[in-house]
């Protein structure tokens, strides 16, 4: 036998109501059914909850600990069967790093004057799919081909590749810099859910390497000098930085943005904010 919500719903509404009586009131069911489901929570516990007399209902120590728990419980599938009643009326859009860049604001408000049923957030989580396959969001924006076989996608616009380097280092008094010249510089990556590999280099002029997973901390080790870092144009205006210059990198392919939903269970609105964002690159 396995504990019910509704044996968990009776016993907080016996306590919360103070009688068996109001409780099956609360409930909608007859005082006997109340008493039932009370007893066959305890059965499946193996514990007594409550002691009953002809004036008070009181819980045992056992009973104020599943109480407790119960609550939660409770709290926890009702905030579930919100979230699965009011999904289309919120889109949750996921990105790993930099959003929609130099749009983001537009974005979110064009949004709501497009779309005012359907609130809007935004959603950051470091992951190869910006949180769609872990079911943070229902649409993310990458810069980084999908798997084809579970994902939609489309490619909405095009970025510029920036280096990042320290305020101090030489490179940040520089207006450009070219890919061939990070083969004597260490790079920093993200290969979780960053656009950069070494296969932007040939095999004989690749640069060292050292990794990181968070945006945040890859700043921060740019900022000490000890690496540099590429980029796309989002970042740039996403996450300025003190410490932190971006230059513009020659010879580099730009960046696709894409936003990507699953292939079997869109979004309804998904499809609005594609052709917006569409419109904003395309601006």
């Amino acid at each position: 036998m396995h504990v019910e919500l509704r044996q968990l719903r009776c016993l907080v509404a016996i306590v919360d109501e103070g009688t068996f009586t109001d409780a099956a009131v609360e409930l909608g069911i007859s005082q006997a059914a109340v008493s039932r489901t009370l007893s066959s929570l305890e059965t499946t516990l193996g514990v007594r909850l409550l002691r009953r007399t002809s004036r008070e209902v009181v819980l045992t120590a056992v009973g104020m600990q599943v109480l407790a728990r119960a609550r939660r419980l409770l709290a926890e599938a009702d905030e579930l069967e919100r979230e699965a009643t009011s999904g289309h009326t919120r889109l949750r859009i996921g990105y790993a790093w930099s959003a929609m860049g130099r749009h983001t604001v537009n974005f979110q408000r064009q949004w709501t004057a497009l779309r005012p049923d359907v609130e809007l957030h935004l959603v950051r989580t470091n992951s190869a799919t910006a949180g769609l396959a872990e079911g943070a969001c229902d649409l993310a924006v990458v810069r980084t081909p999908p798997d084809q076989r579970r994902f939609d996608d489309v490619i909405v616009g095009l970025e510029r590749r920036f280096c990042a380097v320290a305020s101090d280092d030489p490179w940040a008094r520089r207006r450009f810099i070219r890919l061939e010249e990070f083969s004597e510089r260490t790079l920093i990556i993200d290969r979780r859910t960053g656009t950069t590999t070494t296969e932007l280099w040939p095999p004989e002029n690749r640069p060292a390497v050292e990794y990181t997973h968070d945006v945040d901390d890859w700043l921060t080790i740019i900022a000490t000098g000890r690496c540099v870092g590429i980029t796309a144009e989002s970042t740039v205006t996403q996450y300025p930085r003190t410490g932190v210059v971006f230059r513009p990198l020659r010879n580099a392919a730009p960046i696709a943005v894409r936003p990507i939903w699953w292939r079997d269970d869109p979004h309804p609105a998904a499809q609005d904010a594609v052709a917006l964002l569409t419109d904003l690159y395309r601006a």
